[in-house]
């Protein structure tokens, strides 16, 4: 098992914006380490965040999102975000030949601009 490297976490989470820490205090959650989401928490309350905000937050990522076997969120095959559906499409060679079906999942943005075209 890693040893959790608090030094790094801390200027990790400092750099993050706040809807990346929401989402790894939400959807994330299960899989962290308890110091790190304390972290978290911390630094969202510095930026004003409030519990609130994050019960909210997590209530909305329980509806919506597409979760593992073990309550963690599966993120977006695109960005870091979590994905709220998961289809079938396919692994294309240069983004044009596809070659073989395969699961792909994405986050509300990417889902929306999936549609849009």
């Amino acid at each position: 098992m890693l040893k959790l490297d608090l030094e790094k976490t801390c200027t990790e989470i400092g750099h993050a914006d706040t809807e990346d820490l929401l989402d790894r205090v939400t959807a994330y959650r299960e899989g962290m380490e308890a110091d790190t989401i304390d972290l978290i928490e911390q630094e969202l309350q510095r930026r004003k965040v409030g519990p609130a905000e994050i019960k909210a937050r997590m209530a909305a990522c329980q509806r919506y999102c597409v979760f593992d076997a073990a309550g963690v969120a599966l993120s977006c095959s695109l960005c870091r975000r979590p994905a709220v559906t998961e289809v079938v499409g396919w692994h294309r060679l240069w983004g044009v030949v596809p070659l073989f079906p395969r699961r792909m999942r994405y986050c509300k943005t990417h889902w929306r601009s999936k549609e849009e075209t």
